[in-house]
């Protein structure tokens, strides 16, 4: 078998991502070696394979779903925005450098078009499967002419497309009908049918739509796809705590304490792998949410400052909102402060940056004994280590460099009594050094928080991802599915007019 399948979107957050997954999880369970693919990223939330690759974190996700180890050939270009009009090009897992998204869509896209398409035939050649992840709409006509991430790579690989939509917005019958009739007829042919996401009542009421629909495009729905709260597996971008909702769904059992531990995380310009607070959402009597005032800080036990793509602008932003000062006087009284990537970076006494914000010198909150420098080189690593008597493995991302000039030692960074800071993401994923360190959160809040002894993240994300592979299993067609992944799209599909406009 050397199959393969694009699920496209009507929209954005339509649920690709998610139904990538499920299908590779659905699959590796059939006893297929099925690996992700994700031609073009734009994402903030990244990940560092062994390698030390950098591509996005659903795609890893997803190829924890297939039970493999992620690749940069999972996704070959990943977009990292830096502002409304930029973003850093990272190209098989290495940077290459800022590009404004007219020059970027002007030329560089279309060029890259060859290695996406020879990382594809990689993996296809080394799995048996390879499940594409589309971008946006494939609908987008302005930007067909240098697209390389949904019908693209589909013509240019020969990929059967499944659309999937979300009918909890509304619209998916005009969404479906509306994406296939705005393609070109070549598109069109390689379009084999539609997925219902996030639906809610009884699929009888629903079965008319989908005849009609049938009748219109010549194609089928392979699969109605109840609505699950907490489904989403890491998040591209927005400001969700990515498992919070399932954790809450699925792990019923009170704090083990008397008392909750209340987590505010800084929604900072330019946050970047706000995941890392998702292994805290998953501790029962833990509440995490992002805050934005500085009021917001008064009650909580934790204050988080995330990783952001940009030191500088999250460091004014602090300041401007008065975000600076309520962390300032939280330190000043004893009470806990997390710096995480760049949120480590700017608790320091001063921020060199000729590369990302180009700002020179810039004095930072003077929490931490430390002094950034940024470096063109970007660190890319997955280090393993020990803090709080516990192990820990955590991935770094960042330009800056850290030179620690007091403190105790903590992980790469330091602490200075309740304030730490690191650059060490997904850190708080190793479950005894999560539990240590929420033990002296809390002793240091004054809580009769006890963290509860049994928390496994992993186990809650293996949960996960089954449970996904359980929704294509139960509620899609599955003998339909293998079917177009094994042969491709049916031949004879009909053309929809209009088409795609000359």
């Amino acid at each position: 078998m050397n199959g393969g399948l694009l699920v496209a979107g009507t929209t954005s957050d339509a649920g690709k991502s998610v139904v990538t997954a499920g299908i590779c999880r659905w699959l590796v369970r059939q006893g297929v070696k099925v690996a992700p693919f994700k031609a073009q990223n734009m994402s903030l939330n990244s990940f560092v394979t062994r390698e030390g690759a950098e591509i996005g974190r659903a795609q890893a996700m997803q190829a924890q779903a297939c039970r493999v180890e992620p690749t940069a050939l999972m996704n070959p270009v990943l977009l990292k925005p830096g502002g409304e009009r930029s973003s850093q090009v990272v190209l098989l897992g290495r940077p290459v450098g800022e590009m404004t998204a007219r020059g970027y869509h002007g030329g560089r896209q279309e060029r890259l078009l060859g290695t996406v398409l020879d990382s594809l035939a990689e993996l296809r050649g080394s799995y048996d499967a390879v499940i594409c992840e589309g971008a946006g709409s494939p609908a987008e006509i302005n930007l067909r002419r240098t697209d390389i991430v949904n019908m693209g790579i589909a013509r240019g690989a020969g990929l059967p497309v499944l659309v999937v939509g979300d009918i909890d917005r509304g619209g998916v019958f005009a969404s479906f009908f509306g994406t296939v009739a705005l393609l070109a007829p070549e598109d069109q042919a390689l379009v084999a049918g539609f997925l219902v996401n996030k639906f809610r009542g009884d699929v009888s009421l629903l079965e008319p739509g989908l005849d009609m629909l049938h009748g219109l495009t010549g194609r089928r729905t392979y699969g109605v796809l109840p609505f699950r709260h907490g489904l989403g597996i890491d998040e591209e971008d927005g400001l969700r705590v990515s498992l919070r909702g399932t954790v809450r769904e699925s792990a019923v059992d009170p704090p083990v304490g008397e008392d909750v531990l209340r987590v505010a995380v800084c929604a900072v310009p330019l946050m970047s792998n706000f995941t890392d607070v998702d292994a805290l959402a998953a501790e029962p009597g833990v509440v995490v949410r992002f805050v934005d005032r500085p009021e917001e800080l008064a009650d909580a036990d934790l204050v988080i400052v995330p990783g952001t793509r940009g030191t500088v602008r999250a460091l004014e932003w602090l300041r401007e909102r008065g975000l600076a000062d309520g962390i300032a006087r939280r330190v000043a009284e004893g009470r806990p402060v997390l710096g995480v990537c760049g949120g480590f970076q700017l608790l320091g006494e001063h921020i060199e940056d000729d590369v990302e914000s180009r700002a020179g010198h810039v004095e930072g909150l003077g929490l931490l004994p430390v002094r950034v420098r940024f470096a063109r080189e970007k660190t890319l690593t997955r280090p393993v280590g020990e803090a709080l008597g516990e192990r820990v493995e955590g991935y770094e991302i960042h330009h800056g460099v850290a030179e620690v000039l007091g403190g105790t030692p903590f992980l790469d960074g330091c602490r200075v009594g309740h304030t730490w800071g690191t650059h060490w993401h997904g850190s708080l994923e190793s479950d005894g050094f999560r539990r240590a360190f929420l033990r002296e959160v809390a002793a240091a809040a004054g809580r009769r928080f006890v963290p509860a002894p049994g928390t496994s993240f992993a186990a809650l994300r293996e949960e996960q991802l089954d449970r996904l592979g359980d929704l294509i299993e139960q509620h899609a067609d599955t003998d339909a599915l293998w079917r177009l992944i094994e042969s491709g799209a049916p031949s004879g599909l009909p053309f929809v007019p209009p088409g795609a406009p000359a």
